[in-house]
């Protein structure tokens, strides 16, 4: 039921982007680059900030399924890499597909070191505290609105990133089993507080353990010759 409801909930959410979410203006494109390029000037800060926490959540997303894929018969990193592009369309199909996988084996290579680190937990946390209150401070809600209702770019955007945050706890039971942590009131703290509570869990959680390479111990013949 699990996998079927995520294949459903991608295809629907396909169905609606393409079928259903208000036509593309003319000038997205123009838009899409702007964003991308930095050149911010007379877009709603609210837009800037909604694009550019749609580049926070994916890497937040990597931090965990890079592990996940570990034990899987899938490999997780291309999911990873499209959600950057893609956000919850590319997450979706992964999480139709990965299987229940609580356990971590293996070293962590240097890609994983980066993502299991608090410190990058810390600095999306950051990021993404200013640019919520860049929203909040400069941003135009009514201009946002009415943009929402005639652009199938904001639009869309706007409900991956709803997505994106409510998933979340999707995967986030096997992080903590991955890494001894029992509590029901973390896992609850985090999923019920969208975004944030992601960004501080990556903070603060416990790091992967690692499998110890062990050394071969020669042991001596007790019994030594008598002199």
């Amino acid at each position: 039921m699990r996998k079927i409801s995520f294949g459903l909930l991608w295809l629907g959410f396909i169905a609606y982007a393409f079928l259903f979410a208000p036509p593309d203006r003319p000038d997205t494109l123009d838009l899409i680059i702007n964003l991308s390029t930095g050149n911010w000037q007379g877009i709603n800060p609210i837009i800037v900030a909604l694009f550019n926490i749609m580049g926070i959540l994916p890497i937040a997303y990597t931090a965990l399924i890079l592990a996940d894929g570990r034990g899987q018969k899938i490999r997780a990193y291309p999911f990873a890499i499209a959600s950057f592009g893609l956000g919850a369309f590319a997450l979706l199909p992964y999480f139709a597909l990965r299987e229940t996988n609580p356990d971590f084996k293996g070293k962590k290579d240097f890609l994983l070191k980066i993502f299991d680190s608090r410190w990058l937990g810390i600095s999306l946390t950051l990021i993404a505290n200013i640019l919520i209150a860049y929203a909040i401070v400069s941003g135009d809600w009514g201009d946002f609105i009415q943009q929402w209702q005639t652009s199938r770019f904001i639009h869309v955007m706007s409900l991956d990133f709803c997505l994106l945050s409510l998933l979340f706890p999707a995967i986030l039971g096997d992080d903590m089993k991955k890494r001894g942590s029992k509590n029901p009131l973390i896992f609850w703290a985090v999923s019920l507080i969208p975004l944030l509570g992601t960004l501080l869990y990556l903070s603060f959680r416990t790091p992967l353990p690692q499998e110890q390479e062990t050394n071969k111990i020669v042991t001596e013949n007790p019994i030594a010759p008598e002199s």
